[in-house]
């Protein structure tokens, strides 16, 4: 019998004039080849979805390649990323002052390559508009114009002010106000704690330094014609322009939470949305129109008052005795200086703002002390005293409700009897707190 070529067999179609035994063991060893190559094949793409799948943590195969007969998982490193930036992402979450601070990092080491004036975020950081000295008055202090500038200085420091907030609360009045020492429960009573905690630590602060800094000025203490000598009032010592761009910054921070909705609403959110934008004009208006004399008062006022305020209600989430001096001290302060004070200067553009000093509109020389300027500031400044007339009306009916009824509650807040939901397991659902 003839020897049969398999090898030729695989590359040329049998003879037709085979004989009928060579067919038969031609078609024998055909079966086996391809059984066995089709056997292999399957095996090595099921194995290699296998293994992907138990990479992958899921089962579903993926495309691989081989390098060295190895197979290799092309979707690793993308994973990774993924599961990187997923981490970035609830780190972000969590603590919410991470991302100001890399911008912070950021800018401060773009400004440290070249720290000098030449660099555009010098003024960021630092005041602009340096006067030159007078050579008449070579002990007196550098003073300090306006210009453009100035908002990039509040931009910053808003940011600052952002970092500043979320950090302190978070790392440093957050653990106080879980403390058994602190006696919260209520995670909304936490957070509203620290919140207070954070507007003392603030305005505990800048209400002496802006003392210190009105002691420097005609003001002194309240001193309402000297809101209209010499206007117009055109540069500022450094102490007194870096406190009213602070300020600046702090009221356009506090903005920017109540828009973000970083502090949940009060049943006075109206009124404090108002109560931002009256703030953020009269700022605006007073520094380009040179009426800062009479925006240091206001900032004082209400600086000192908002202090006092935040104690008190620092010492009503803590259940501490110290809420009823605290709180009988911030009804006195929030009266003398957000209501006698101010209304002391709304009579004065009443009766000084047209006779003490220039009085005339000059866009050339910048004198606005005028009877436009005299109508716009009345009629801010009296918006402000109205909401501080009804927060008053609040806190005297939480004095009265607490002397009458013993019940210890701020009608600024939100009802904490009902809307305030406690972390309490009760079958696995949460419950309000009766």
């Amino acid at each position: 019998m003839a020897r049969v070529d398999t090898s030729a067999a695989e590359h040329r179609p049998t003879s037709t004039m085979s004989s009928p035994a060579m067919n038969t063991r031609q078609r024998k060893v055909d079966k086996q080849t391809n059984g066995s190559a089709n056997g292999s094949a399957n095996g090595s793409v099921n194995g290699s979805a296998k293994s992907n799948g138990n990479a992958n943590g899921n089962g579903h195969a993926i495309t691989t390649t081989t390098t060295n007969g190895k197979p290799q998982a092309n979707g690793a490193p993308k994973r990774k990323q993924r599961s990187l930036l997923r981490r970035l992402k609830r780190r972000a979450i969590k603590h919410t002052w991470s991302i100001p601070l890399a911008l912070l990092i950021t800018l401060l080491s773009l400004y440290a390559i070249n720290p000098t004036e030449s660099n555009i975020l010098h003024n960021f950081i630092f005041l602009a508009y340096a006067q030159e000295p007078d050579p008449t008055s070579p002990n007196a202090a550098i003073q300090y114009g306006k210009g453009k500038w100035d908002i990039a200085f509040v931009a910053f420091y808003a940011l600052v002010l952002t970092f500043t907030r979320e950090f302190i609360m978070q790392e440093i009045l957050r653990p106080f106000a879980r403390s058994r020492f602190a006696g919260i429960k209520s995670r909304g009573k936490q957070l509203r704690c620290m919140e207070q905690m954070y507007t003392a630590i603030y305005f505990g602060i800048t209400g002496p330094f802006g003392l210190y800094v009105m002691r420097q000025t005609p003001v002194w203490y309240f001193r309402t014609s000297g809101m209209y000598e010499q206007f117009p009032h055109y540069t500022h010592f450094a102490a007194f322009k870096f406190y009213y761009l602070f300020e600046a910054a702090y009221w356009a921070q506090q903005a920017l939470v109540m828009v973000l909705g970083l502090e949940k609403p009060r049943k006075d959110f109206k009124e404090l949305v108002a109560h931002h934008v009256v703030t953020l004009a009269l700022i605006g208006l007073s520094y380009r129109f040179h009426f800062t004399y009479i925006g240091i008062a206001v900032y004082i006022t209400h600086d000192v008052s908002d202090f006092f305020l935040a104690l008190s209600k620092t010492f009503h989430y803590t259940d501490s005795d110290l809420i009823i001096p605290f709180y009988a001290t911030s009804v006195v302060s929030w009266i003398y200086l957000r209501h006698y004070l101010n209304l002391h200067i709304l009579w004065s553009l009443l009766t000084e703002f047209q006779t003490i000093g220039p009085y005339e509109l000059n866009w050339e020389t910048q004198q606005y002390k005028c009877w436009i300027s005299n109508i716009i500031t009345f009629a801010l400044l009296a918006m402000l005293q109205s909401l501080n007339l009804f927060w008053l009306y609040c806190l005297m009916r939480s004095a009265w409700k607490f002397v009458v009824y013993g019940v210890k509650k701020d009608d600024r807040s939100e009802d904490e009897t009902e809307a305030e939901m406690v972390d309490q397991k009760n079958g696995g659902k949460q419950v309000k707190k009766q």
